[in-house]
């Protein structure tokens, strides 16, 4: 299926969307949409951008969606639009957006900052680490908006308000200065 076709379908079920950037859209954000929608919670999923896209994915990110059993998503890297920011319920960045870098809509936006090391300057086992930080984080958010048993339908999971960027939870692998 074709990202509009997707997207179509998304909108006319109700889905929500969680919206992963980063700024190449090459690695990180690619890995973080493929495993969240591997798996998503109820009447959810998930899309990825970036703010000044790659022209492909990185070369090492498809063999370590492979070591787990996924493959990449059906779209090459591509830019973030002010429709995904709005159409999102949730934006996440893996850590490399900067002022400079940030659009002044994704900016206004409660974001979430996932804080992760850019996996093309690091050897095979750090790209590794990299990825299954991010399965792990992923699984805390699909726990998160997994509705509780005996609820039925999707809540929306935007932070009050401003209430701003929010960190995600300490994991126990990392540092801390």
């Amino acid at each position: 299926m074709n990202r509009a076709a997707a997207d179509a379908e998304a909108a006319a079920s109700g889905s929500k969307q969680v919206l992963f950037v980063c700024v190449g859209n090459s690695a990180r954000s690619l890995m973080a949409e493929a495993i969240f929608n591997a798996d998503p919670p109820s009447g959810w999923r998930a899309i990825s951008a970036g703010t000044r896209p790659a022209a492909s994915p990185h070369p090492r990110t498809g063999a370590m969606l492979r070591e787990i059993g996924l493959e990449l998503p059906s779209h090459p890297p591509q830019p973030l639009t002010p429709e995904m920011i709005d159409r999102a319920g949730i934006c996440i960045s893996m850590g490399c957006l900067d002022e400079a870098s940030c659009p002044v809509r994704l900016a206004s936006r409660p974001l979430r900052d996932w804080g992760l090391p850019d996996p093309a300057e690091l050897d095979e086992a750090g790209f590794r680490e990299v990825r299954d930080r991010i399965r792990t984080l992923v699984d805390l958010l699909r726990h998160e908006l997994a509705p509780a048993p005996g609820v039925s339908g999707v809540h929306d999971s935007r932070p009050a308000q401003g209430a701003g960027r929010q960190a995600p939870p300490r994991l126990s692998t990392e540092r801390t200065a």
